[in-house]
């Protein structure tokens, strides 16, 4: 039986105080994968089959019509989420897939001269649990983080991929010089990996993902009401001495089309409408924030009082 943390901070969580004195700490994520996801016409064995529709294409031929989905992300998407987030103020962290940065690296070095975050999205838009051994994934999870650097000028510190990691991921981040990782769903606070990463958590629920879901959303108004109601929760449990962080997942070709954007417009015009009451923050600062008062997040130390 593998081996399962399923207490974590149980009744004593860290009561973190965020740098703007906040107890809720926000990140958007922004995905960069368009060009990344695996394609015929690329040469992978497959097409990917998750997008508006489901694809009728039959297996092993070239799908057009979902690369020009995905082609949508970047030819429209960005600009559209490039001016939000610079009308909002609002810092934000691109999961950026290695092979898409080196498709468009004109378009990565905008994202990171507009002041957002470049972090490790994986070589491919694919789970990281499909690696049959460490060195193949060290050597794509290294040429990712030699692109990126190399296109945007930033050397990402932090890491995420599709679905699930490997068993040896953390050591292979940890090894070549990683902050933190966001592949872990299980808590609202930070903590600290055996590997010596700090665990980032991320939200699938708050996530436009749930666009492509038939239990998810259909208008953007419901994505919008959603994230309210998360805000506002944590909010009132930070008003009783709680502390969280909640991540907002958005993909340039899926809350890129104008019907779903007004759900990004409004989801940053709210969280920039509450001020000190939230810490907006790219994932690599709450990181560093964690890491700098708690090295071992699982410590008694960082169980007592507050972290200011």
């Amino acid at each position: 039986m593998s081996e399962r943390d399923l207490i974590g901070y149980g009744a004593q969580p860290p009561k973190v105080i965020w740098p703007n004195g906040a107890r809720v700490a926000v990140a958007v994520a922004v995905n960069f994968e368009e060009g990344a996801e695996l394609q015929v016409g690329d040469g992978d064995p497959v097409s990917e089959r998750v997008g508006e529709i489901v694809s009728v294409v039959k297996e092993g031929s070239r799908d057009q019509g979902q690369e020009q989905l995905f082609a949508y992300g970047t030819r429209v998407g960005l600009w559209r989420f490039l001016d939000a987030l610079r009308r909002t103020e609002t810092p934000a962290t691109f999961l950026m897939c290695g092979r898409a940065v080196e498709r468009s690296p004109m378009l990565a070095r905008a994202i990171t001269d507009a002041g957002h975050e470049a972090a490790n999205h994986g070589w491919t838009w694919r789970p990281h649990s499909d690696y049959a051994d460490a060195a193949t994934e060290r050597q794509d999870l290294l040429r990712a983080t030699d692109i990126i650097e190399q296109a945007t000028g930033q050397r990402p510190r932090g890491f995420f991929c599709r679905g699930s990691e490997s068993a040896w991921t953390r050591s292979l981040l940890a090894e070549a010089g990683y902050l933190y990782t966001s592949n872990a769903f299980d808590d609202d606070l930070p903590y600290s990996d055996p590997s010596g990463l700090i665990v980032v958590p991320y939200n699938l629920d708050t996530n436009d993902m749930k666009f492509f879901h038939p239990n998810g959303f259909v208008r953007a108004v419901e994505m919008v009401d959603y994230v309210r109601d998360a805000v506002e929760q944590l909010l009132i449990e930070a008003e009783r001495g709680r502390s969280s962080t909640l991540s907002i997942g958005f993909h340039l070709r899926i809350s890129g089309r104008p019907a779903r954007f007004r759900a990004v417009t409004e989801i940053l015009e709210y969280l920039a409408s509450l001020e000190d009451q939230i810490w907006r923050a790219q994932r690599i600062d709450i990181a560093r924030h964690f890491a700098a008062f708690s090295p071992a997040a699982n410590t008694s130390q960082t169980r007592q009082g507050d972290m200011t």
